[in-house]
C-alpha cells in the first residue's frame, strides 16, 4: 500500500500531512475524505480531490471532528488517498432518499460486492435516520456473515441537522457507501472498546418496538432512567450523552453500548440510536475519563495485535459522545491510540455511530459511545 493523506483548509489550501515514497497521485484507487457538514457545504471539495487523484473513487463523509495521522482537527478536511497493490475494491451506493427499503440495500451489496474473493466491507452511511441496527444486520445476512463489517455512520457535530455522504461527487442527504476489499494478500485487525462502568442491576426489557424503549420490568423506561439520573435528570436529553445503556440481547451474548437519541414524556419512552430487543437486558453505565481513555488504547491493541508486521494504514471511528463527555480531555484519546500506532498512517472521524467486530469475531454490531479501529495491511 501506498499512500497520501493532506488536509484542504478554507481557502482550499492543501497541507501535505504523509506521503509515502514513490506515491504517484494517479494511482490512488480510493479516497476517504472527512469533513464538518458545513465545511464540505461551502467548499465542495470533490472536483479538487478528483483533479487530485484522477483514477480513484472518491468517498466524502460529514463529521463531528476529523482524526489525521497527527492530532485532531476542526474545520479542515483531512483526506487520505490509498494505492492498494495487491488488492482490488469495489464499491456499492443507495440513496435512502429515493428508497429507504433497506433490504434493497442489501441486495445491491449481494449483487455488487458479495463473491468468494471478499475479504471485508468498510461502510460509510448518512447519520441522521437511518436505523443502524437494520443495516448492520441486512449487511451480514447478505454476505452470509462470512466476513468482517467495519465503518460508522456520519456525524453532524453536536447539531444532529443532517449529515451527508458522497461517492464521487459532493456529499448529499440519504447516501450509504459500501466499500468492498478483495485479494488474498490484504490482512485486518479490528478492536472495538467502550469504557464505560456499569452500575445499578441489570433488568429485562418488556416492553420496545426497534429503538424505541418503553418497559424495563414491570416500570416505564424513563422513570427508571430519570431515578438513576438524579439531578441530571433535569437536563434531558442532553445529559443522557453522559449515562448510556449497556444492551445484551440475551444473558450470554456480548454486550453493546447504546446512546439515548431523545426522550418522551408522553409515553415515557426512550430512543436509542440502535435496537433493544424486547427480552434482552440492560444496565445503566457512567463515564470516567480515565477508563474512556484506557479502553482507547485497549481497542488499537487489540487492532494492532492481529499483524505479524506494522499494519500500514488504521481507519478510527469514535463517537461524538466519548468526544462531549471527554471535553478538554479528548486529545488523550488520539494520544493513546498513537502510543499504540508505531508508524502506522491513522485516519478518521467522530460519528453518530460505530460498525464493528466485537473482538475479531466476523459478526459486526452496531455501537455507540465507543473507540473502533480497523487495520490494514498488504504482505
Amino acid at each position: 500500500m501506498k499512500m497520501q493523506q493532506i488536509i484542504i483548509d478554507d481557502r482550499n489550501g492543501k497541507e501535505v500531512v504523509f506521503s509515502s515514497p514513490d506515491f504517484l497521485p494517479e494511482k490512488a484507487n480510493l479516497v476517504l475524505a472527512f469533513g464538518e457538514r458545513e465545511f464540505l457545504e461551502s467548499s465542495l471539495p470533490y472536483k479538487k480531490l478528483k483533479d487530485l487523484y484522477s483514477e480513484a473513487q472518491i468517498v466524502i463523509c460529514s463529521t463531528s471532528g476529523q482524526i489525521s495521522n497527527s492530532n485532531l482537527v476542526e474545520n479542515n478536511i483531512v483526506s487520505t488517498a490509498i494505492e492498494f497493490e495487491k488488492s482490488t475494491i469495489k464499491i456499492a451506493e443507495i440513496d435512502l432518499l429515493k428508497n429507504s427499503n433497506i433490504q434493497e440495500l442489501g441486495l445491491t451489496v449481494k449483487k455488487k460486492i458479495f463473491n468468494e474473493d471478499l475479504k471485508s466491507i468498510v461502510v460509510i452511511s448518512e447519520g441522521s435516520f437511518i436505523n443502524g441496527t437494520e443495516l448492520v444486520t441486512e449487511l451480514g445476512k447478505q454476505t452470509n456473515h462470512s466476513i468482517p463489517i467495519f465503518g460508522g455512520l456520519a456525524g453532524d457535530r453536536v447539531q444532529f441537522l443532517k449529515t451527508i455522504v458522497g461517492l464521487n461527487e459532493d456529499a448529499k442527504e440519504g447516501k450509504v457507501v459500501v466499500i468492498g476489499i478483495y485479494g488474498n494478500k490484504i490482512n485486518f485487525g479490528f478492536g472495538c472498546e467502550g469504557g464505560w462502568t456499569d452500575y445499578g442491576p441489570e433488568r429485562e426489557v418488556r416492553l420496545s418496538e426497534k429503538n424505541v424503549l418503553y418497559k424495563i420490568g414491570d416500570r416505564f423506561a424513563l422513570d427508571i432512567y430519570k431515578e438513576y439520573l438524579g439531578k441530571y435528570a433535569n437536563d434531558l436529553p442532553g445529559s443522557a450523552l453522559y449515562f448510556p445503556l449497556s444492551m445484551k440481547e440475551s444473558k450470554d451474548s456480548s454486550p453493546v453500548v447504546r446512546t439515548i437519541l431523545s426522550i418522551d414524556e408522553k409515553t415515557k419512552s426512550m430512543t436509542f440510536a440502535g435496537n433493544i430487543p424486547q427480552g434482552s437486558y440492560v444496565r445503566l453505565m457512567k463515564g470516567n475519563f480515565d477508563k474512556l481513555i484506557d479502553a482507547s488504547y485497549k481497542a488499537a491493541s487489540e487492532a494492532f495485535s492481529n499483524h505479524l508486521k506494522e499494519p500500514e494504514l488504521a481507519l478510527i471511528v469514535s463517537c461524538v459522545g466519548r468526544k462531549i463527555v471527554l471535553g478538554s480531555r479528548v486529545d488523550e484519546e488520539f494520544d493513546a491510540v498513537k502510543e499504540v500506532s508505531g508508524n502506522t498512517l491513522l485516519c478518521g472521524f467522530y460519528s453518530y455511530g460505530e460498525i464493528s467486530p466485537i473482538t475479531n469475531n466476523k459478526f459486526c454490531e452496531l455501537h455507540n459511545q465507543t473507540m473502533a479501529i480497523l487495520t490494514i495491511s498488504e504482505d
